[in-house]
């Protein structure tokens, strides 16, 4: 997909008033959160022109998890939609895991406010993957291909033709490094993917984004972020690490991070030894170098 030039310059110049939804009485608070709000709009408007995430009269599936990232990803989403240069349809919907305890009025009552017709599905993971695991202490990995393989199901069935996902750019710099570091692959999780059977693409309109201002965002909000650690299970250690080792550079040094995702855009093959990417054996079988 060719980079969409209007929907960025769309994005430059951003709506007048933030998602209308929301309201932030103290004035402080609001002329923070409008100013923040429009620096990320404009930053998903590129990250959606760069890779062609969006184009005319498409159905998006936006995946709500009732964490911070996927809120302002609607949010920021609905912003662009009301100035796109062409029409295209926002479907939220939430997918109840089953964790014990859950407030999931939480997430039912802000789509409400939202406006848009949404869908909450129920589906067993949590029972499933305690199961699967058989007494294992991490079971993050298996939940999320479960709650992915739920949500690629439930979006054919709908007729949507891409599914929206709330990775931010910290979400993308750590899946490389742990790819890096524990599988010895150098990969990461693209802003636009097909799935294997072509039927659905999935984007990440948050690429761009880091993860500190949309916790700000989020603080300046309100956001009814879902309770953290339902399933028992604790938080990823091998993420976690690799979040706190970038955190740490970023204090250290704070461009690191933003130089490293920029190296992710800037691939050299010839300097790398993946012969599949890059055909040496025409160089030595070349003219001989005098």
């Amino acid at each position: 997909m060719k980079a969409d030039t209007t929907f960025t310059q769309k994005a430059d110049a951003y709506a007048k008033t933030v998602s209308p939804y929301f309201d932030i009485e103290d004035k402080q608070a609001k002329y923070k959160a409008d100013k923040l709000f429009k620096r990320l709009r404009r930053k998903v408007g590129h990250a959606i022109g760069d890779y062609g995430m969006i184009e005319p009269n498409d159905r998006i599936m936006v995946c709500i998890s009732g964490g911070k990232d996927s809120y302002a990803m609607l949010d920021l989403l609905l912003s662009l939609k009301r100035s796109a240069p062409f029409p295209f349809d926002l479907i939220p919907v939430h997918l109840d895991a089953g964790f014990a305890g859950s407030p999931e009025h939480l997430v039912t009552e802000h789509l409400e406010k939202v406006g848009l017709p949404y869908h909450v599905i129920k589906r067993p993971v949590f029972e499933i993957s305690k199961e699967k695991l058989k007494g294992s202490k991490i079971m993050c990995s298996i939940c999320s291909r479960m709650r992915r393989g739920f949500l690629y199901g439930f979006a054919r069935e709908q007729g949507v033709n891409k599914v929206a996902l709330g990775h931010h750019r910290d979400d993308i710099l750590c899946t490389f490094f742990l790819n890096l570091f524990y599988s010895g692959i150098m990969k990461t999780m693209p802003p636009l993917l097909r799935t294997d059977d072509g039927s659905l693409t999935v984007i990440r309109p948050l690429a761009y984004c880091r993860e500190k201002d949309l916790n700000v965002l989020c603080r300046l909000k309100n956001y009814p972020v879902l309770p953290k650690g339902l399933c028992g299970f604790g938080e990823n250690e091998q993420r976690a690490a690799m979040k706190k080792m970038l955190h740490q550079w970023e204090q250290e040094q704070p461009k690191r991070p933003d130089i490293i995702f920029k190296a992710l855009k800037n691939v050299v093959p010839s300097h790398l030894l993946d012969r599949n990417l890059f055909n040496f054996k025409d160089i030595s079988d070349g003219p001989e170098v005098k």
